[in-house]
C-alpha cells in the first residue's frame, strides 16, 4: 500500500464513525434559493478552458482545467463515462464570472492522467476514484470544496460527501444517490430495466474489451445518442470530448469499473474498508442540490427513491426542455446556477 494512500486511511477511519452517525442524525430542511442571475460570462459555444495543468496527486499525474481566481472558494467539477472534462466548458466560465476558483480534473483512464507507476492495478471501482479527487484537493492545497457531478462524477462526489464530509462543503449530483455495492450490483433487475444496461453486460466478455478498444469512439458516440436523444450535438464537440478516451489505460478502467459492479472483477484491499462503509449506503449530510433531466435516456432512479438519503438541507431540480444525461453541457446555466445557489449559506 503506498503511503498517500495509507495516510489518507489512517485520517479517515479515526474519525469515520464519529462523521456517519452526525450524517444520519442532521436534520433535513427545505429548498435551496432562486437560482442567482446570469454573469456576463460566455454561456455557450465555448470551445476551450484559460488554463490546463498536471499535478502528482496519489497515485496519479493528474491533468485537469482550471478557471477563475486561485483565491476563491473552489469548486470540483467531475465527468462521468464516456464524457470527460469538456462536459463543463459553458459550466466553468460563469462560475469562474461570480468568483469561483473551478477545477475539472480528468478521472483516472482520461484524457492527461496518468498513473506514475506502471506497476500499479488499472483499477476503476469506485471508491479508488474518490480516493484520487481527495488527492488532488491534497495536491492543490485544497481543505474544502464544493463538489459536483454527473454518472461517475456524481457517484464519486455522494462517496466523498459521504465518507470524507469535512473535505464537502455542499454538493450537486445528477441523477441523485448513486452509492452502490458489489453485493448491490448482482442482485438481478426487471427485464426493463436489465436491457437498459446493456453495455454493462457486453462489457463482461472479452468480446467486449476487443469491442471498446477497437471501436471506442464509435461506441461512446453511440452512448451518447442513446442517453441524450435531443442533443444534437456537431462532430466538433464529440471530438474535443473523444481525445480523452486515447488514453492508454481508459479502456482498462471502463471496463474494471463495470466488471466490478457485477462482481466479476476483484477490487484493491486497500479499498476494502471504504467499500465495506459504503455498503451500508450512508445517509448524506452535507448540503445538496440533486438534478435530473427530462429527456436523460440513461439508466436512472426516481427522484423520490433517494430524497430520503440525504439529512442536510436539500432540494431537488428537474431540468426540462429535452436535456438528456450529459446535464452539465446540455444545460450549463441550469448546473451553474445549482451550484451557487447550494453554495449560498455555507
Amino acid at each position: 500500500m503506498s503511503d498517500d494512500v495509507d495516510h489518507e486511511r489512517r485520517r479517515f477511519f479515526a474519525g469515520a464513525a464519529t462523521m456517519l452517525a452526525a450524517a444520519q442524525l442532521a436534520p433535513s430542511t427545505a429548498v435551496a434559493k432562486p437560482a442567482r442571475p446570469a454573469t456576463a460570462a460566455k454561456t455557450g459555444g465555448n470551445t476551450s478552458f484559460p488554463s490546463f495543468k498536471q499535478v502528482d496527486a496519489g497515485l496519479l499525474n493528474v491533468g485537469y482545467a482550471e478557471a477563475g481566481p486561485v483565491n476563491g472558494p473552489a469548486v470540483i467539477l467531475l465527468h462521468g463515462w464516456p464524457y470527460d472534462i469538456y462536459s463543463f466548458v459553458d459550466v466553468a466560465p460563469i462560475l469562474a464570472a461570480a468568483g469561483y476558483r473551478v477545477i475539472m480534473p480528468y478521472l483516472r483512464g482520461y484524457g492527461t492522467t496518468r498513473f506514475l507507476s506502471d506497476g500499479t492495478m488499472r483499477n476503476g471501482q469506485p471508491s479508488a476514484i474518490a480516493v484520487d479527487i481527495i488527492a488532488v484537493m491534497d495536491a492543490l492545497k485544497i481543505d474544502k470544496a464544493t463538489i459536483a457531478g454527473f454518472d461517475w462524477g456524481a457517484r464519486t462526489a455522494n462517496i466523498i460527501a459521504a465518507l470524507w464530509p469535512e473535505r464537502c462543503k455542499a454538493m450537486v449530483s445528477v441523477s441523485g444517490y448513486l452509492i452502490g455495492s458489489q453485493q448491490g450490483g448482482k442482485m438481478p433487475l426487471p427485464p426493463k430495466a436489465e436491457l437498459q444496461w446493456w453495455y454493462q453486460f457486453y462489457f463482461a466478455t472479452e468480446r467486449g474489451r476487443e469491442g471498446y478498444e477497437k471501436y471506442r469512439r464509435e461506441f461512446s458516440k453511440l452512448i451518447w445518442q442513446l442517453a441524450s436523444p435531443q442533443w444534437h450535438f456537431d462532430d466538433a464537440t464529440f471530438e474535443r470530448s473523444a481525445a480523452a478516451f486515447d488514453n492508454p489505460d481508459h479502456v482498462a478502467i471502463v471496463i474494471h469499473n463495470y466488471r466490478w459492479r457485477l462482481g466479476l472483477a476483484e477490487g484493491e484491499a486497500r479499498y476494502d474498508d471504504y467499500e465495506a462503509l459504503l455498503s451500508r449506503a450512508p445517509v448524506i449530510g452535507v448540503p445538496t442540490i440533486t438534478m435530473e433531466a427530462d429527456a436523460n435516456g440513461a439508466p436512472h432512479p426516481d427522484p423520490s427513491a433517494y430524497a430520503k438519503m440525504f439529512s442536510g438541507k436539500y432540494s431537488h431540480r428537474t431540468i426540462k426542455g429535452g436535456v438528456g444525461h450529459n446535464l452539465p453541457q446540455e444545460a450549463p446555466k441550469a448546473f451553474a446556477a445549482a451550484i451557487m445557489d447550494v453554495t449560498a449559506d455555507v
